[in-house]
């Protein structure tokens, strides 16, 4: 004799009728606490009534377990959760820790392993999220473990760094200890951050600035300013995933930056490996419009516009060694550019290399691009179903390098290729591992090695295809190798087999999946 309820007004009620009466009264209420939800679709009970899940609004999945001796308790329990739209981008922390994805559901979230204590299985949790945002997000990079730009429908670029509540929670959950993850002083660092009631942009919370908890909830009502709190930040300890109450409130980060100087939406964003320069770019129409702006992540301000393309760069990439950046466009062209010796401003880059109308080899958009960890060779992948590997990138006598030229003969993927990632860790004989995603969701391991003078298609050695139950059912958006072997939140060592893809796509999924590279 219970019903239970849910509501747009952000609750779930538990009814049972007066034992004297027989008028069904509530029981107990639960809910999400602020945040900018629109509550609840539909609740049920489990099997035996002792829990509750919920959907809400913003696709969260809300769990509450019953208190073994107060029955009118119910509390929070960790579930799986993830984004409610396309997810546009994905990227893996510097040390392979915890991946950062953003999407079209406007918001940026934090997903890392956790290992139960006494147990030996790991799973994946979403632990933050340090952007909500009013327009849909596309993309962005890591500027060191802890820090990381990002791009949406607007015209601003916004740099976000992790209050020292994240960092206390990250070591928690995954077991990394603090000493390790601090990138500063932990006095330095901002407790958290909110969004103020008439602002956009995270506001750091120190820690004087969090108010405590009021004991007589009449006497706080009745004070003005407690009425409308300007801190609603309240730092927790997590030694588990947060529930989605926790998400929506206390899981920010303070914004540090904005950069501004392009015309329209930011499409795509990069960061060489020191840390010092990043490269974005903006929808385009016209030449004038489609320049890539470097940025010093020092004084955070404009260091050169790299004009070139006539249509929206797609992607960018920094090579690992930092010598070079490769744009890629929907121009059906390539462009690559070299650093120069720095000036009093910063470095200066120039173009080295390119292809146009004579020398292109795809015939649509290129959607994609990524470099081989030894700086050589890239990769492309095309609207025109092709992947293609050029190089070789090395510099000759007096500093001059030849332009590079196809290395691979065309691997025809049988649909449009949307995203490619070549793996960091090295593979037997010389052999590069190469991830394709494609717009139907298929996801393709294949491995190349350049075999002789001329490209040959022997050389693409097909190893995975991944099926229908394992790939997107919408296209791949994003793929991303983990910097370093081994699997994380797993005591893996740098001679590990394993490796691990992380991939995004318009299903609205994040996935990762381990690769046994011994096996390829």
């Amino acid at each position: 004799m219970r019903i239970l309820s849910a509501s747009m007004d952000k609750t779930v009620i538990l009814w049972a009728p007066d034992e004297e009466s027989g008028v069904w009264l509530e029981q107990v209420r639960v809910g999400e606490v602020g945040g900018n939800t629109l509550g609840f679709f539909d609740c049920q009970f489990s099997p035996d009534g002792s829990m509750i899940v919920a959907h809400a609004f913003h696709g969260a999945l809300h769990l509450w377990k019953q208190a073994a001796l107060n029955k009118k308790e119910w509390t929070p329990e960790v579930v799986i959760s993830g984004h409610f739209n396309s997810v546009e981008d994905v990227k893996w922390d510097p040390q392979g820790e915890f991946i950062i994805s953003v999407s079209s559901d406007q918001t940026t979230r934090v997903f890392a392993p956790w290992k139960r204590k006494h147990e030996t299985e790991v799973t994946w949790h979403e632990i933050a999220r340090p952007q909500i945002h009013g327009y849909d997000m596309r993309c962005l990079a890591m500027v060191g473990r802890f820090q990381f730009v990002s791009g949406a429908d607007e015209k601003v670029l916004r740099v976000f760094r992790a209050p020292r509540n994240f960092v206390e929670n990250f070591s928690n959950i995954t077991g990394v200890p603090v000493g390790e993850l601090c990138y500063q002083q932990s006095s330095d660092l901002p407790e958290g951050a909110i969004v103020p009631a008439l602002g956009l942009s995270n506001k750091a919370v120190f820690e004087g600035d969090v108010a405590p908890q009021p004991a007589d909830e009449e006497e706080n009502f009745n004070s003005i300013s407690n009425q409308y709190p300007e801190i609603s930040f309240q730092p927790l300890i997590l030694t588990e995933p947060p529930p989605e109450d926790h998400l929506l409130q206390n899981t920010l980060w303070p914004e540090v930056q904005k950069l501004y100087g392009h015309g329209y939406e930011i499409v795509c964003v990069a960061c060489n490996n020191a840390n010092t320069i990043i490269a974005s770019a903006c929808k385009a129409s016209k030449k004038e419009h489609a320049a890539i702006i470097l940025w010093s992540t020092e004084s955070w301000k404009k260091l050169q516009s790299l004009t070139f393309h006539n249509l929206t760069v797609t992607q960018l990439a920094f090579s690992p060694n930092d010598q070079l950046l490769l744009a890629v466009s929907r121009d059906r062209n390539w462009s690559l550019w070299k650093e120069q010796d720095s000036s009093e401003s910063g470095p200066v880059f120039s173009c080295c290399a390119y292809t146009d109308k004579t020398t292109a080899v795809h015939s649509r958009i290129i959607w994609s691009c990524d470099w081989t960890p030894d700086s050589k060779y890239f990769v492309t992948g095309s609207r025109d179903k092709k992947v293609l590997v050029w190089g070789r990138c090395e510099w000759g006598a007096g500093g001059a390098m030849p332009a590079p030229r196809p290395c691979s003969a065309p691997l025809e993927a049988g649909d449009a290729v949307t995203a490619v990632a070549v793996g960091r860790a090295p593979l037997p004989l010389g052999r590069y591992i190469v991830a394709v995603g494609l717009e139907s969701g298929t996801i393709h391991l294949l491995t190349w090695k350049q075999s002789g003078q001329e490209p040959a298609a022997t050389d693409w050695s097909k190893c995975v295809q991944m099926d229908d139950s394992r790939g997107h059912a919408l296209a791949v958006k994003r793929l991303c190798w983990r910097p370093r072997q081994g699997r994380a939140g797993h005591e893996d060592h740098e001679g590990s087999e394993w490796l691990q893809l992380a991939s995004c796509g318009a299903d609205h999924c994040v996935k990762i999946f381990n690769v046994n590279r011994c096996a390829l």
